[in-house]
């Protein structure tokens, strides 16, 4: 039976623009922090990212760990236990060898260390669900399959392509889920490798991005909020 939820919902938040080319992840983190986090967090950027091992190559799994240590409740869904063997070798992944071991590792320790993994592909309706009695979602995308319905043109704009240095067919992008409007049928998102902005894109359209080969599905379900 279909839950009934509110037409419209929105969560406020303070935009966060990516500063670099790959950490679009972090940037969504440092959207659902407070202020006295979000200053920590700028403070201790590059020993949080040597803690992490990732580099300047973060995965779902690397974001959790993260959201754990600064006490955000969360549960991660995707539809791939560990780093997936059918991305090697593919322009995006060009670092899958370097990572995979370290990526492994996390996803066996994840249980142990408190951090709630699911395999698990997900409906529309489940996001909005969630969005409405819970919080905002952390989402992995293919970026060229963004876009804003607010923008002149419905096509992947210069400014993100520029900002991401975007090649590839595939282009993992993290954004934030923070609303919907069932009257126009859309999903509000924060795109980080935006200035301050609020962008829409249609139910369909934004499952086309976020279930493109590449994504795994990636899912990271805040909770901030209790019914």
């Amino acid at each position: 039976m279909k839950e009934i939820i509110p037409a419209f919902v929105e969560h406020p938040l303070v935009h966060f623009r990516q500063r670099y080319e790959w950490d679009c992840g972090l940037s969504c983190i440092l959207m659902l922090l407070g202020r006295n986090e979000k200053r920590s967090f700028l403070a201790d950027f590059k020993d949080i990212c040597e803690k992490g091992g990732f580099g300047e190559s973060t995965w779902t799994i690397d974001l959790c760990y993260i959201l754990k240590d600064f006490g955000i409740k969360h549960k991660y869904l995707t539809t791939t236990f560990g780093a997936n063997p059918s991305h090697l070798g593919k322009e995006y992944y060009k670092c899958f060898s370097a990572d995979e071991e370290r990526v492994n590792e996390k996803f066996n320790k994840a249980s142990s260390c408190g951090i709630p993994v699911e395999i698990k592909s997900v409906t529309q309706q489940f996001l909005q669900e969630h969005l409405a009695n819970h919080g905002n979602i952390i989402l992995l995308t293919n970026a060229s399959l963004l876009y804003c319905d607010l923008c002149k043109a419905n096509k992947l704009s210069i400014e993100l392509r520029s900002c991401l240095g975007l090649k590839a067919a595939y282009m993992g992008h993290y954004v934030i889920l923070c609303g919907y409007d069932q009257r126009i049928q859309k999903f509000v998102y924060r795109n980080p490798a935006f200035k301050d902005k609020v962008c829409f894109m249609s139910f369909d359209a934004m499952d086309k991005a976020r279930k493109a080969s590449g994504t795994d599905e990636d899912i990271i379900l805040i909770y901030d909020k209790q019914l």
